[in-house]
């Protein structure tokens, strides 16, 4: 029995998707702004709580522990950590601090200050945000977990009166 029939044959295989093709773990490095957007659209509507956001100042590190919606294997989850490495500063602003309350992060972007150092901005659903003072860009993103059916697909209807 060939591989590609077994993985097409199981609901429950790791790593199948839809379809029954296998994916192989996301593993991502950003180094400049252009592939922190790349990152960027893989975790999208993501979803972390403030007790999954370490700050480790003697280590110069943050580690994020996300539960990313696998927007390129249609309609799962998996269990995801970002790192980013270089940090120099952390401050939030509007974040509940609630350990159980749930952040869903709609994006994240690199502004750029003195070479090479900069500024990673999360953006999160409700307005708040988590801002990343780096020394230099320095970030990871890996898959952690099998994948498991997602409850609900995220939506981005436009908020407000539907179009005449």
């Amino acid at each position: 029995m060939s591989t590609e029939a077994t993985i097409a044959g199981t609901d429950t295989d790791a790593g199948a998707v839809p379809g029954g093709q296998a994916v192989e773990p996301l593993r991502l490095l950003a180094e400049d702004a252009d592939d922190l957007h790349i990152i960027s659209a893989a975790l999208q509507d993501a979803i972390l709580r403030p007790v999954d956001i370490v700050w480790e100042p003697a280590a110069r590190r943050v580690t994020l522990a996300l539960s990313r919606f696998c927007w390129e294997c249609g309609g799962t989850r998996v269990m995801s950590a970002m790192q980013f490495g270089d940090v120099l500063s952390v401050k939030s602003r509007r974040l509940p601090r609630g350990p159980e309350h749930a952040l869903e992060l709609l994006a994240m972007d690199f502004v750029p200050d003195e070479a090479p150092g900069g500024r990673v901005i999360m953006m999160f659903a409700g307005g708040g945000d988590l801002r990343i003072d780096v020394e230099c860009l320095d970030a990871v993103l890996t898959d952690l977990s099998e994948r498991w059916p997602a409850r609900v697909a995220p939506s981005h209807l436009a908020e407000g009166p539907e179009p005449a």
